[in-house]
């Protein structure tokens, strides 16, 4: 376990957090700016959990979420920094168990992100926003479960998978390609020294 938390501390590893960080941004907006059904602000949050690992991935999630909730004034996207920090861990911890290797095994890493966002978001969404999570498509199945007397948890983990599990697939998908076209120089920076075991 140690291993898979190993992280190569380094300026190329310094330099990635804050590039990430903008990459998170720059997808926020392109989805707010033509009104997705998702959020696509995990991009460079998993990025620099495949490059430098879950500690990194940790960073760039809790950072961004900080940072944006700083600049916007908005409270409660600090709150949510505690999802961006575990999507960036679990992502980490599975590329460097292997998962990042081949698209299928890439599939796998997106429905682990969004499973651990769909589990750490509900109860949030619960406490400061009645169960709801600000997304159209999520919304609409929520009112549904309450107009159908389900209860109010229950209709917000199913409002939650509805939008966090296609948007970690769809982001992972683009960080796959995105990875895959990296030069072996620029990937070798991040490397931990020490080998990590994979199980699969």
């Amino acid at each position: 376990m140690k291993k898979i938390f190993s992280t190569k501390w380094n300026a190329a590893t310094v330099v990635l957090i804050p590039v990430c960080i903008g990459i998170n941004f720059l997808g926020k907006l392109f989805a707010s700016t033509l009104k997705l059904p998702l959020w696509l602000d995990s991009i460079g949050t998993c990025i620099g959990a495949i490059l430098g690992g879950p500690i990194i991935g940790g960073l760039c999630g809790a950072i961004n979420n900080l940072v944006y909730g700083l600049i916007i004034g908005d409270n409660i996207t600090i709150i949510y920094l505690f999802t961006s920090l575990g999507i960036g861990v679990a992502t980490g911890i599975m590329a460097r168990l292997g998962f990042m290797k081949t698209f299928l095994k890439s599939l796998l890493t997106a429905c682990v992100a969004g499973l651990v966002a769909v589990v750490i978001s509900t109860p949030l969404n619960v406490i400061f926003w009645g169960g709801t999570t600000g997304n159209v498509w999520g919304d609409a199945l929520f009112a549904y479960t309450q107009a159908n007397n389900m209860p109010v948890f229950l209709g917000s983990f199913l409002d939650e998978v509805v939008v966090d599990v296609p948007d970690k697939l769809i982001t992972l998908i683009i960080v796959y390609l995105i990875c895959l076209a990296l030069p072996k120089k620029l990937t070798s920076l991040y490397e931990a020294d020490a080998e990590i075991e994979r199980l699969d």
